[in-house]
């Protein structure tokens, strides 16, 4: 499965989807953009920019959301072009999908709305490349159902991505066997680590997170083989407006990566994952 000119494959070397969770403001996300590229290009990683426009799926009512609309679109088509990289961001609405697909390169199915028929069926007819999120309340066979309604509508090309499973209130965890189980169906599959370490409700008004465990999270799913690792930083991750305390600080980008990349090198190379 192709995004742009990047091939993505369980068993390739692995792409990152990476990123700010939502745009604060044009120079910031510029500038996000620019250390991304820097560190992927010196290290050959094959790299999507991944933001997000309008995060509609927030605990308050006040939560900040982003620029709005056509403000963002020309900042998303800016980045795509200032750094020659793929696009990816997400879509919540039916209407939302023409107006994005023309200027990104792929859409991002929300994990809260991926049993949204219309949504679904709306984006699967863009003929995009699709990164379809797991809901936290969907067991991994069930992903099945998502696959047919997106093949249904005229796309296979699919990418499923796990990003934790509600444990009781106000946890996520993440099963290693339902990562293999989603491998079965013979798509690549992504491993979003960032949301992964959230903790929903986790503070007052908004989502917690631990982001600490980054590293050795990142490290436990790739050992799996999978074609991408998917996640945020940001420059202050204390200062963010959306999931600061899920956020990997940007200056540790490059020492994460170094030590994913170490890993799926070796895993691919030996063959010591599962299919």
């Amino acid at each position: 499965m192709k995004i742009a000119n990047i091939t993505l494959s369980n068993e390739s070397p692995f792409t990152l989807m990476g990123g700010m969770n939502v745009i604060e403001s044009r120079d910031s996300l510029l500038k996000t953009a620019e250390v991304f590229k820097k560190v992927t290009d010196e290290l050959n990683i094959p790299y999507v920019f991944k933001v997000s426009f309008d995060k509609a799926n927030r605990s308050s009512v006040h939560s900040y959301r982003g620029l709005g609309f056509d403000e963002s679109l020309k900042i998303l088509q800016e980045v795509r072009e200032s750094f020659n990289v793929p696009v990816l961001t997400d879509v919540h609405e039916p209407g939302q999908v023409k107006p994005v697909s023309e200027v990104v390169d792929a859409l991002q199915l929300p994990a809260f709305l991926s049993r949204q028929t219309d949504l679904v069926v709306a984006m699967a007819k863009s003929g995009l490349p699709l990164h379809i999120k797991k809901a936290q309340f969907l067991a991994p066979g069930q992903m099945k159902h998502i696959i047919q309604k997106c093949k249904e509508s005229g796309n296979d090309k699919i990418i499923l991505c796990e990003r934790g499973t509600s444990f009781g209130y106000g946890h996520l965890i993440v099963d290693m066997l339902g990562i293999c189980e989603m491998k079965s169906f013979g798509y690549p599959v992504s491993f979003d680590v960032t949301h992964s370490l959230q903790l929903p409700g986790g503070l007052k008004n908004s989502t917690g997170g631990r982001r600490e465990y980054c590293l050795p999270l990142a490290q436990s799913a790739m050992a799996l083989g999978l074609s991408a690792l998917f996640l945020e930083a940001h420059p202050s991750p204390d200062e963010a407006l959306c999931d600061g305390p899920s956020a990997l600080d940007l200056k540790d980008l490059r020492s994460l990566l170094i030590q994913v990349k170490r890993l799926d090198q070796v895993v691919k190379e030996r063959g010591d994952y599962v299919l």
